[in-house]
């Protein structure tokens, strides 16, 4: 599997995989789950499967008050808040555009990786942030497949979310992960998140009974969750065996795998503008990542034993 064409094949099935979670998520809302309930669920079956992966491993959870604040910070800022917001919006826009939206998380880190110092100004960056915001304002033309009126604003609601994600990733990238490997650190955060999210859905009414008949939105959340779980840990292994750099190449499969399963499964149709607005946004995308080859990557061959970083999710930035 560590060949080139092995870590390729990979490459696509974490981006077909990633993919398929964009137009499960539309499904969810469908019949009027609400966010903190859908949230909740997804975090119960992501520490399950991610607990039972780091057990494996012979990784548990340390308990240090450091690590705990950490995995707090990370439930809030990667999870909670930007899937409350993502969850929201699905329910007044294209899960297809919505994968295009939450493609934008590396322009978004852009800004804020240069005001920590660490990452640096080019003519390339800030022409792939100029070609960032005019792919979002290509979306809002009005011929560009929105559902109706009022869609427009959640088209300036929904970049929250990824800038939330591009938050996450700049704090991790300056100040490093409290020790934990990145599974650890996604089992104690989604474990932490579940504790947070339980009170939150029951208090605002959004509880989701699993004692219920079981129809395509529940299937779709439970499917969303696993898939979510087992493509992060694939992509955290792919980062120690192919390198961060090669393994963000995944954010443009998921981001076109996304706009593909929402045409195939939801019958979505996309006008011009929208094509237009992808390309655009994949090339900007293109513009601000790093450089550099298809090689391993020795700090990280251990791929889960380095805590200083937490490899970004597709998506999310390194």
């Amino acid at each position: 599997m560590t060949s080139r064409a092995g870590l390729l094949a990979f490459l696509m099935v974490l981006g077909v995989g990633w993919g398929l979670t964009q137009p499960l998520s539309k499904i969810a809302v469908s019949t009027g789950h609400q966010p903190f309930g859908l949230i909740f669920w997804q975090l119960v079956i992501g520490t399950a499967l991610l607990g039972a992966i780091s057990l494996a491993r012979g990784r548990g959870l340390p308990l240090r008050p450091r690590a705990i604040l950490f995995c707090t910070f990370i439930a809030f800022v990667g999870t909670i808040f930007p899937n409350g917001l993502s969850y929201a919006a699905y329910n007044h826009l294209p899960a297809g555009i919505m994968s295009i939206i939450i493609s934008t998380v590396p322009l978004m880190a852009l800004p804020l990786a240069v005001a920590l110092g660490t990452d640096r100004v080019s003519g390339a960056k800030l022409a792939g942030l100029a070609l960032g915001l005019a792919g979002v304002a290509l979306i809002a033309l009005p011929d560009a497949s929105l559902p109706g009126r009022g869609s427009e604003i959640w088209l300036l609601i929904a970049p929250a979310a990824p800038m939330f994600y591009a938050v996450e990733g700049n704090v991790v990238a300056r100040w490093g992960t409290a020790g934990l490997d990145p599974v650890q650190a996604m089992f104690g955060a989604s474990a932490i998140g579940a504790v947070i999210a339980l009170p939150l859905s029951l208090a605002s009414g959004q509880w989701i009974d699993p004692v219920r008949d079981y129809a395509a939105p529940e299937f779709a959340l439970i499917l969303s969750s696993v898939v979510h779980a087992l493509m992060y840990a694939g992509y955290v292994w792919l980062v120690g065996h192919a390198g961060a750099v090669f393994a963000a190449q995944c954010s443009y499969l998921v981001t076109g795998a996304g706009v593909l399963w929402s045409m195939t499964l939801l019958g979505e149709n996309y006008a011009p503008t929208v094509w237009a607005a992808l390309c655009v946004l994949l090339f900007g995308i293109f513009l601000v990542q790093p450089r550099a080859g298809l090689r391993p990557n020795p700090s990280l061959l251990a791929t889960l034993g380095r805590p200083d970083s937490i490899p970004a999710e597709p998506g999310r930035p390194d």
